[in-house]
C-alpha cells in the first residue's frame, strides 16, 4: 500500500508524525507537500523535510490538522481558506484514494465538501466547526466510514494508523506494529460506521 501524508506550514507535529511512524513501518509511506520536496515548518517550531510532491493517487492520503481552533497565521485554518489543498484532497478522493485524517485535518476535508451526511470526528475543540460543515459528529478516536477515516485529537493518530495497518494487512500486522511502539490502544477506539470498510480493503 501506498500511503501519503499531507504536510504543509502549520501542521500539527504529533497529527502528521505519529501516523507516518506506524505507517511507514508497514507500507510504502511518504512524506508529501503540494509542493514538492521541501521543509516545513510545524506548528511548535519543528522543521520537517517533505519527501516529495503529493501523487495523484496515493492508496492511503492521511491529512493532519493544526492551528485551526486559534486560528493560527499558519496551518489547517489558513490553508482551508487559500482552497488549494482542500481542492487536492478532492481530487484525490475522485480519483479513488482512501482519505484519513487526525484531529482538525477533518476540516479540510469537509471544506473539500466530503463530510457531508457522513459519520465523522476530530478534536473535541473543533466538533462545533465540523457539524457545520455538515458532518454527522461522533465523539470517538476514530470513526470509520468507509474511505473517508477520520481521527479526533492528536494522539487519535496512533489508533487511526494502526486501524488502517488492520484494514489492510489484518489484525496480526497491527498487532506487531503496536508492539513495537509499547502501545495498548483503548477498548472501543474505532466507531465503525455504515460505510466501514472489511478488513484487506487498502491493499494497493
Amino acid at each position: 500500500m501506498n500511503a501519503e501524508i499531507l504536510l504543509f506550514d502549520g501542521f500539527d507535529e504529533l497529527d502528521a508524525l505519529g501516523p507516518w511512524e506506524l505507517l511507514a513501518g508497514a507500507f510504502d509511506a511518504a512524506l508529501v507537500t503540494l509542493e514538492g520536496a521541501r521543509d516545513v515548518r510545524a506548528s511548535r517550531g519543528a522543521v520537517v523535510r517533505a519527501q516529495r510532491a503529493l501523487s495523484a493517487r496515493p492508496d492511503l492520503l492521511v491529512v493532519p490538522g493544526g492551528g485551526w481552533m486559534d486560528r493560527a497565521a499558519e496551518g489547517a485554518w489558513v490553508q482551508a481558506r487559500r482552497g488549494e489543498i482542500p481542492a487536492a484532497i478532492a481530487a484525490r478522493h475522485a480519483a479513488g484514494s482512501t482519505l484519513a485524517s487526525v484531529c482538525t485535518g477533518a476540516l479540510l476535508i469537509a471544506t473539500a465538501g466530503l463530510l457531508k451526511g457522513r459519520e465523522a470526528t476530530t478534536n473535541p475543540g473543533a466538533l462545533e466547526d465540523l457539524r457545520a460543515g455538515g458532518a454527522i459528529v461522533v465523539e470517538a478516536r476514530v470513526v470509520d466510514d468507509g474511505e473517508i477515516v477520520t481521527a479526533g485529537a492528536p494522539t487519535c493518530g496512533l489508533d487511526l494508523a494502526l486501524h488502517l495497518i488492520e484494514r489492510a494487512a489484518g489484525p496480526a500486522a497491527a498487532a506487531a506494529a503496536a508492539r513495537e511502539i509499547d502501545y495498548a490502544p483503548p477498548a472501543g477506539a474505532v466507531r465503525r460506521g455504515a460505510g466501514a470498510a472489511p478488513v484487506a480493503s487498502l491493499a494497493g
